[in-house]
């Protein structure tokens, strides 16, 4: 039986949110408490900006809200992606003749699509993770404060295993036909650092120079079987010509800024993880101290065993474990680069952890950026030590043929060691204890 691809689609939106093994997620439960509590994260301060009357958004015949929105929050230009597979809730909106836009910086997320009826946000809260809301794109001014409305029913797809089982962000690449309707019967990828070139982009228009690498962006399925032409749209340094160019703001979706993208979704997710593991292993052993007549501050096996399984997991995604070696150059085609390198902070030898390489890796010096994010720092503390005392013992050890962390040789570990030293406060502290 042909599986017709509007309805797999339909079935993925509406799925209940499970974990890997099944069972219903419920971020509503303490201490979690997901619906329940309110957001800080930069869309909810920008919010309460807009009730206050300190903050105003502006809105033009172009682009709508757009342009305000990404000035408000911070969100570069430059970070412009265009996505033209059906795989948002907006999916009668979305053609390869007019893809979705998204833009973003290390917290923010900006969905656009050109005459839409909404424009889509989400945001990193410290506590929470991901977070999402809405925006109609014909909102009246005056009641933009309560029109920018939180909507968790983006959980359905944001708050799976795809996600980590926290609510969060994911990039998928899948198979699309020329009018942008997703093949899920061929398989989906989600994808991140670590997954081969060849299984990337799908559903995207990619932008940029990678040489003899190939990627599935620019591609469309024609029949039945996998059979993308690699190569008919590599390389490519414009967007095609069924674009209206004029309806974005730019014209690039550049292959570093959808580089970036795949890493900081997924490690927002790891720290999120780690966050709601620690908190819901102390939640947990505050009752059962109660229920068992222990001291108030005993910490279980079981928990420090789940504060180390999460915190090992956020440490592979900071130090870029299995990591994709690049074989080919790779060279975007807008500022972003240069734009986010620009950002630091920088040791006194003007090195920095957002330093691209893009020769055989992503990074020069392969420590996330995302160390310094608030949601990072933000978490609890017996994780953020245990984070921080794995660090320090991976970047001294000078390794072996069974580290895991091999790809990381010794002027590795000592440059990210002295840069985190030099621009990470209580990363210093805690190795001066």
């Amino acid at each position: 039986m042909k599986f017709h691809p509007i309805a797999a689609m339909l079935i993925a939106v509406c799925v209940v949110t499970t974990d890997a093994r099944g069972q219903s997620l419920n971020f509503d439960d303490p201490p979690i408490a997901y619906a329940a509590t309110q957001s800080h994260d930069p869309v909810a301060k920008l919010i309460g900006k807009l009730k206050s009357g300190e903050q105003k958004l502006d809105h033009n015949a172009d682009f709508g809200w757009l342009s305000s929105i990404l000035e408000a929050l911070d969100v570069p230009v430059n970070s412009q992606l265009l996505v033209f597979s059906k795989t948002s809730l907006q999916i009668r909106q979305i053609s390869p003749r007019n893809p979705r836009a998204i833009y973003f910086n290390d917290n923010v997320y900006v969905a656009y699509i050109p005459q839409a009826d909404r424009i889509e946000i989400s945001a990193v809260d410290e506590k929470l993770g991901a977070v999402f809301y809405a925006l109609a794109a014909d909102a009246d001014p005056v009641e933009l404060a309560t029109a920018l409305q939180r909507d968790d029913s983006c959980l359905s797809c944001h708050g799976t295993r795809k996600t980590q089982s926290v609510p969060g962000f994911l990039v998928r690449s899948v198979f699309a036909t020329d009018r942008g309707l997703p093949r899920f019967e061929l398989g989906t990828t989600t994808t991140d650092w670590t997954t081969d070139f060849e299984q990337r982009f799908g559903g995207w228009y990619i932008t940029g120079t990678h040489g003899d690498l190939r990627h599935r962006g620019n591609a469309f399925i024609q029949n039945d079987e996998n059979n993308l032409d690699l190569n008919l749209d590599a390389n490519a340094t414009e967007l095609p010509r069924r674009v209206r160019r004029e309806n974005y703001l730019t014209d690039s979706s550049d292959i570093v800024a959808m580089m970036v993208l795949e890493h900081q979704a997924q490690t927002h997710n790891a720290i999120t993880k780690a966050a709601y593991a620690a908190r819901q292993s102390k939640h947990h052993d505050q009752l059962m101290n109660k229920l068992l007549d222990r001291a108030d501050g005993f910490i279980s096996d079981s928990t420090r065993r789940r504060i180390a399984a999460a915190g090992d997991n956020l440490i592979d995604h900071l130090l870029f474990k299995d990591e994709f070696r690049l074989t080919s150059p790779i060279k975007g085609t807008s500022n972003f680069k240069t734009e986010f390198e620009q950002q630091g902070p920088f040791d006194g030898a003007r090195r920095s952890l957002r330093q691209f390489d893009l020769q055989t890796r992503m990074f020069k010096h392969p420590c996330s950026y995302l160390i310094y994010s608030p949601s990072f720092d933000a978490l609890p503390q017996p994780m953020l030590e245990y984070v921080f005392t794995r660090l320090r013992t991976i970047l001294e050890y000078e390794g072996d043929t069974d580290d895991p962390y091999a790809h990381l040789d010794h002027d590795d570990r000592n440059a990210i060691l002295e840069i985190l030293v030099a621009t990470k406060p209580t990363f210093a502290n805690h190795l001066s204890q």
